[in-house]
């Protein structure tokens, strides 16, 4: 049975998060496909979904590490915070800061924990006794934060333009101003009104009047105001003309389809998406706003507290790092060509793709090479779901093959898959422990037979692979192969300590030989950043001399990826 809240308290702000993430799933290629402002990338409804499993997933891990119930504050910060952290986007990055608006507000008033909130709207000295009152107490206070949302999206964006999510996020505030009876009625307010306005947003804005559509950031605003309305009242909104599944934007029935070629400025101006993350005083960031927009346009910086999401549209991606980096210190930088969106986009979709996971920068370049879509996760950081889920999103094909390429990475995997499926994508996870493991997969992957036979081939291809690992010990332990000393040479064999040495090529050796021992046919090396190719030699020359029927390649992990993998086929 659904959680049916009705009041502000932590289930109500979970559920929300919970239900964002699925309406927007739902409405995720009706959004992509109107996308044409402010730029036609066709990422709009992507964005935003994955921005809210950000914050979904930040909101679920306050619950998991709370002893008892969290409080309401707790968990509205959380919301904010995973929104900020995980923004995709010009659109996300919105969405982010207007999450973070309704969270100053929220979070302000101590109210009751865990059940409600005070109004932070009137002079009330203390949390009124009956129920009726609480709860109007508590309409007032979502009002509030629903005004300073709207507001601080405002703020945050360089050049405001009407016709956009900021126009049906502040009709939305504006609606609520005289709804007090209930957090359910004001909810519904927001949303009614936010649909409303969406609606007119191609009176507002030329390039969705030529194009005929409605803003898509709105759409996504629209989407959020009603899941927190269903997890007010328990009660499902009907899906208004433009996100009803399989209706044309704008209109109550008919085909979806998407918006006609248009020329506008989105297409006209600067030619990269940069957005990162950035640690800086709050002082230094005015400078940073006036730096970067005098470098293009789209500029949204959010945030506060030290940490801040920037999001900007630029034809020098370089220089709006180092503007960054002037500030504070920029880190997930994200940079991408509007060019090769667009192409995505409009492109059809291949029938089948590969999606890798690796450990090293130099192991994703070898991955894009044999047409894989990578993704980058150095040791002891697995991916995560929403991260996965992009991935197989980007690869644009109508079945996936998924290679996690370690053991931590399976339970997202697991989960991106899932989600992938729900989408209408074909989907299987080939239970890979190691890169090299993946590389003997795609060795094997045959993109034009059948699906099935595929999928059985890459991964009898995996599980005849023994992958071995040399790490350097990080403290005093007890381990398979007996007591070790921080600095010690471990080498891993199918995941467990088999020697423990104190030099990196006698270990390798060792580690080589025994996984020889049991035979082989061709032996993979994938070296550290570190790591010299005299080692390299080293093992090729072990092989040549001990084994003779057994084939040596050699490929450099580059940056993040271990010190040494060896696979034994």
């Amino acid at each position: 049975m659904p959680h049916v809240p009705h009041t502000l308290d932590a289930d109500a702000v979970r559920t929300w998060s919970s239900l964002a993430v699925s309406a927007l799933g739902r409405a995720r290629e009706e959004i992509d496909a109107i996308n044409v402002y402010p730029v036609a990338d066709g990422d709009t409804g992507t964005n935003l979904l994955l921005t809210a499993e950000a914050a979904a997933g930040a909101v679920e891990e306050v619950f998991a590490a709370a002893a008892g119930a969290p409080s309401l504050q707790e968990c509205v910060r959380a919301y904010a915070r995973g929104a900020l952290i995980g923004a995709r986007g010009n659109s996300g990055t919105i969405l982010a800061q207007l999450l973070r608006g309704m969270a100053d507000v929220l979070a302000a008033d101590p109210g009751i924990p865990g059940t409600s909130v005070t109004s932070v709207a009137t002079a009330a000295p203390e949390v009124p006794a009956g129920p009726e009152a609480r709860e109007a107490d508590a309409a007032r206070s979502l009002a509030a934060a629903l005004a300073r949302g709207a507001e601080s999206t405002y703020e945050a964006v360089a050049h405001p333009v009407e016709g956009t999510m900021l126009t049906v996020a502040a009709a939305a505030a504006t609606a609520v101003r005289a709804v007090g009876d209930s957090p359910a009625a004001v909810a519904r307010a927001a949303y009614d009104a936010a649909l409303a306005a969406l609606e007119h947003t191609p009176e507002q804005l030329a390039v969705l009047g030529r194009a005929g559509v409605v803003d898509a950031g709105g759409c996504g605003v629209v989407a959020v105001l009603g899941a927190l309305w269903e997890a007010l009242s328990g009660q499902h909104p009907a899906p208004g003309p433009v996100l009803a599944p399989g209706a044309a934007p704008g209109s109550a029935a008919g085909p979806a389809v998407g918006p006609e070629p248009c020329s506008h400025e989105g297409e006209d101006g600067p030619g990269y998406e940069v957005t990162y993350l950035l640690d800086a005083p709050e002082g230094a960031v005015g400078a940073l706003r006036d730096r970067l927009d005098g470098l293009g346009d789209s500029l949204v910086v959010v945030g506060g507290e030290g940490l801040w999401n920037v999001h900007v549209h630029v034809d020098d991606p370089g220089a709006a790092v180092e503007a960054g980096v002037e500030a504070g210190r920029p880190y997930r930088i994200r940079i991408t060509h509007f060019g090769d969106q667009r192409a995505r986009a409009r492109a059809e979709r291949v029938q089948r793709a590969v999606v890798a996971v690796v450990p090293g920068e130099g192991l994703a370049g070898l991955c894009r090479e044999a047409g894989a879509t990578s993704v980058l996760a150095p040791a002891g950081e697995p991916p995560t779901a929403a991260a996965l889920l992009d991935a197989v999103r980007r690869a644009h094909a109508r079945e996936v093959v998924l290679l996690p390429g370690d053991a931590s990475a399976r339970g997202p995997a697991a989960a991106a898959a899932e989600r992938a499926r729900a989408e209408g994508v074909r989907v299987a996870v080939v239970p890979t422990r190691s890169a090299v493991q993946g590389l003997a997969a795609l060795a094997v992957h045959d993109p034009d037979g059948s699906f099935d036979e595929d999928v059985v081939a890459m991964t009898a291809a995996a599980g005849a692979t023994r992958y071995g690992e040399l790490a350097v010990a990080e403290r005093e332990s007890l381990t398979s192969a007996g007591f070790c000393q921080a600095g010690d040479v471990l080498g891993l064999i199918d995941g467990d300590v088999a020697v423990i040495g104190t030099a990196l090529p006698d270990t390798a050796e060792a580690v080589l030989a025994r996984m020889l021992g049991s035979g082989g046919e061709l032996v993979t090396l994938v070296l550290g950043p570190e790591v010299p190719d005299a080692l390299a030699e080293r093992l090729e020359a072990y092989v040549r001399e001990r084994h003779l029927a057994v084939d040596t390649a050699v490929y450099r992990g580059g940056r993040h990826s271990a010190p040494l993998l060896i696979g034994v086929e």
